[in-house]
């Protein structure tokens, strides 16, 4: 995500420079990357990583996020660890020995810290979250109820065994997924959808023709970045985010 006003490649814009916080985190220490609009106040958003870690990418998102009005904070999930976009095995590994647990505890505790800001203003917040991202965005909003408005995963969902209870889920959702994607593969994200919407959630999934994993990532990692559909998914995330919070 670049850092300019209405830009054609998906950023939300007019950023400013944000700063890394630490936070308690059930006992224990997390950190993030915090960015707080110009106004002084506004909604708490938490963003949440690819599989990468807070790289500069994840971070520019929440330059971007303040500077439409938000205080916008992405936990380290990782805790220092990060991969580049060449090292494709360790980011996995990153993923995958991520203990889900402390996930859910730095998680949970972000949002503490966004909703106890002096900048922050509501009763809840939204999470926007991308791939890895997406997934503990529907796992986060499941798990916090009502400290959850609504919820913008991006390419990612918790399918299968990684599915979470969903019965605290009261979250407006309206997910942003990749036609192709051998990750999170549509068809079964979309299925989700109808068994959220049976159990009475608000529940949306989009699917943007013609684009691969991870197509709002203006990096261009796997070369499948789509600045048309990236642009579409994050005017839906911000109208989203202004409907809600």
């Amino acid at each position: 995500m670049t850092d300019h006003q209405d830009g054609p490649d998906g950023n939300p814009g007019g950023s400013r420079a944000g700063a890394m916080v630490e936070f308690v985190a059930n006992g224990s220490t997390a950190g993030g990357y915090l960015a707080v609009p110009e106004s002084g106040s506004g909604p708490g958003v938490l963003v949440l990583q690819e599989w990468w870690g807070l790289v500069p990418q994840i971070k520019g998102v929440v330059d971007g996020l303040a500077g439409n009005g938000y205080v916008a904070l992405a936990p380290d999930l990782y805790h220092g660890e990060m991969a580049t976009h060449t090292e494709m095995d360790k980011a996995g590994e990153l993923m995958t020995t991520l203990p889900p647990d402390r996930a859910a505890r730095d998680m949970s505790a972000a949002i503490d810290h966004l909703l106890a800001h002096e900048a922050t203003t509501g009763e809840a917040v939204g999470v926007v979250g991308f791939c890895m991202g997406g997934m503990l965005t529907l796992m986060i909003a499941a798990l916090e109820g009502d400290r959850v408005a609504c919820a913008a995963p991006f390419y990612g969902a918790p399918l299968g065994d990684g599915a979470p209870d969903w019965s605290g889920l009261t979250a407006v959702v309206e997910g942003h997924m990749a036609e192709h994607d051998d990750f999170f593969p549509p068809e079964a994200v979309m299925a989700l959808g109808v068994d959220l919407r049976a159990m009475g959630r608000d529940v949306t999934f989009h699917v943007y023709e013609g684009t691969g994993h991870p197509f709002a990532n203006e990096e261009d990692p796997f070369g499948t970045y789509d600045a048309d559909a990236a642009t579409l998914a994050w005017d839906r995330t911000l109208d989203l985010l202004r409907a809600h919070l």
